[in-house]
This record gives structure tokens, sequence and C-alpha cells, in this order.
């Protein structure tokens, strides 16, 4: 038996295996192993300390050694991380271990900051209820961010899938059995089918057991992460697919279907059936945050178009030659589809160009470019009235 062999059997007869310790992580622990720390993944951060899930069971970590002044280095739930070994009193998180991927979504603030709400993340679950009307934007803008959901450096090993951000989307439709006509059913998931190409769009009742086998084997590897409004049957979800209830859960609002927020700290959690989960609060907000491929993915066939554009630049507005804007009148691509898609890369583009100055240069430049443009189709208006 070689080295590498030998390496994967004790990744997998490790403690932390059901939490998704494998080989990888193994060989980049090394050094902190030869420093007599402990390994471990943490399960939940709250007011500068986390709970860390280690092969001595759960400890509780000070993160004072560990706070960058850069807020996307800043210790999140799904962190595999080196604490200090039984017997430290208190006991501190020494180091973060490079993160494999990392979902990333602006914060609410004025500043063009990025917050972390999930880190080393194989599959990116979106909630969305089937309780209240459909808001098909908002599905594409969660998707946007789920594409784009970044490799870090430490992705030692080639992924399975096929995404270019290193996890897979998947859209959940919730509350199944409030839609009883199969018929209707389909319709729904052949229209959220529209707004993501190529994602798996899946029709779940927590209540009846309704699609659960499909979901159940898709977490039954890696680490997922379940995403959506307050609302949209997250904790529900967790608790079935846990066995338990474990997350706390209230009724929506009969009003407008949303919830209160029963879940208000992010928690990892592993499945009997193998696979972690980690739950979120609902999210009201979701701001893009460097989100250009995951734009690009989920309006993959207005990226197809475009590329018959007369100019490479276009801006699928009102240039002569826009393949774009031609789909759109013959019916073959919503106008819906396009305004979306125009927003999202307006909000991205805002966004990266408050830290680049080149992305600045070049928004300015545009402005000035379509300023000249109108001026001079107004001076030609008024010179044929004249």
């Amino acid at each position: 038996m070689n080295f590498s062999s030998l390496s994967i059997s004790s990744a997998s007869s490790h403690p932390l295996a059901p939490y998704g310790w494998d080989e990888g992580w193994e060989a980049e622990f090394v050094p902190y192993a030869e420093q007599g720390l402990l390994p471990g993944r943490v399960v939940r951060v709250d007011r500068g300390q986390c709970d860390v899930i280690t092969s001595v069971g759960t400890v509780r970590a000070d993160t004072e050694f560990v706070v960058p002044r850069d807020p996307m280095k800043v210790v999140c739930t799904g962190d595999w991380v080196a604490v200090d070994p039984d017997g430290s009193d208190p006991r501190y998180v020494r180091t973060l271990l490079p993160r494999r991927t990392a979902f990333v979504r602006s914060t609410s603030s004025k500043r063009s900051e990025g917050q972390v709400l999930a880190t080393n993340v194989d599959h990116v679950i979106i909630c969305v209820s089937l309780a209240v009307e459909f808001d098909l934007g908002r599905i594409e803008r969660f998707l946007a961010l789920a594409m784009s959901c970044s490799r870090g450096e430490a992705l030692l090993h080639k992924s399975a899938l096929s995404w270019e951000s290193g996890a897979q989307p998947v859209v959940v439709l919730t509350k199944a059995d409030l839609v009883p006509d199969p018929v209707t059913l389909a319709h729904l998931v052949e229209d959220v089918g529209t707004t993501a190409p190529g994602v798996p769009v899946l029709t779940v009742s927590a209540h009846q057991g309704d699609g659960l086998d499909t979901l159940v084997a898709l977490v039954g590897s890696g680490t997922s992460v379940l995403l959506g409004q307050s609302g949209a049957g997250k904790s529900t979800l967790a608790n079935t697919l846990l066995g338990e209830d474990v997350m706390d859960v209230r009724a929506a609002r009969d009003v407008d279907g949303k919830g209160r927020h029963t879940t208000t700290t992010r928690n990892l959690l592993a499945l009997p059936g193998g696979g972690v989960l980690i739950d979120t609060p609902g999210l009201r907000g979701v701001g893009l945050f460097d989100a250009e491929t995951g734009v690009g993915q989920v309006f993959a066939e207005i990226e197809e178009l475009a590329e018959g554009c007369r100019f490479s630049d276009c801006g699928h507005e009102s240039e002569p030659g826009c393949a774009v804007r031609l789909a759109v009148e013959t019916g073959e691509l919503p106008e819906r589809r396009l305004d979306s898609y125009r927003k999202l890369m307006r909000e991205n583009q805002w966004i990266v160009a408050k830290t680049d100055a080149r992305v600045r240069a070049e928004i300015k430049k545009d402005w000035k470019r379509k300023g000249a443009e109108g001026k001079a189709a107004m001076e030609a208006k008024r010179g044929r009235w004249r």
C-alpha cells in the first residue's frame, strides 16, 4: 500500500470524516499537527467566539488571533481551523485553513465590502416557496451568486462538478403539497427552469415527504448550504433532512408568506445519511459581489446571442445590428429576461467600480460616449426640424 492510499484510509476513518474531512484537508493540516494543534470545523460563529467540532467533541474557541481587517477573511461557518489542544484555557482558533469555496454577497452598507455566508460548500440549495407568487428576478439573483461561489486556493483535487464556481446550484421548490395539480406544478417547474438553464429544479414537500429521496441523494455527499428568504421553508426542510427538530420553525405570515427569521445564525450539521448541511437565516437583501461570471452563466443564452452583435461592446439597447434585441423582437428571448440581465450586470459593475479605478474610468468613458451620441442625435433631429 502506497502513501496516498494510506492517507485516504486515514482520512476516511478520521472522527471528522462525517463533517467533510478528507485527504486534502489532512495534507493541508500537517504543519499544524506538528505544532500539537487540533483540526476542527466551525459549526457556528457569534460574538467573537465560535463552536468548533473536533475529534474530541465540540469546543468553544475564541477568534481573537484570527480577526483580520479584511471582512472576507473573518471566521465563518464551514471553515476548517486549527485550535488549541485539550487542556488549554481559554481555547483559541490559531489559524484558518485556505478555503476551497466561499459563498459571498455584498453587505447592505454603502461600502464595497463582501460578506461571507458559508465556506467550503459543494452544493448551493436555493429554497423557493410555492406558497407565494414567484419572483423570477430574485431567483436569477440567487443563482448568479451561487454560480459565483468562488474557488479557493486550497482546491487540491479536481472537482467532479461542472460548475465554474466549484459549487453546484440547485433550486428547490418547497411546500409542493400546496400545489396538488401536477400539471400546474409542472408549469411552475418549467417557469423556474427558464431562469436557470442547466440547473436542477426539484419540488419537495417536507410534510408529505414528496421529492425528498432525490434531495437526500444530492446532499448525501459534500457540504450543502440552504439559502432563501424567510418563510421559504429552509428550517422545516433542514429538520426533515436531519430526521429531528433541531431548527426552530414558525408559521409564515398569511398576508405575504414571509417568515419571522426563526434562524438567526448559520449552523453546520452532519446529516444522518452522510453529507453536511449549513442552514442560514432568511436573506432580505441579496446583493451581488464580483458576480460577473455567475450572471453570465445564469443568462448564458444572452451571452451566446451577444456574440452575433455587430459591436463587441454592444449594450443591447438601441445599437444597430444587435442580435439580442432582434431575439427579443422575434419572441426568441423574453423582454423580462433581458431587463433582468441588464439590471444585474449594472449592479455588479457598480460594486466592482467602487474598488477598481480602471473599471470606474471605463464606466465614465462609456457615459461620456453615450452622452455625446445623445447630443449628436438631438442636434441632428433639430437640424431636420429647421
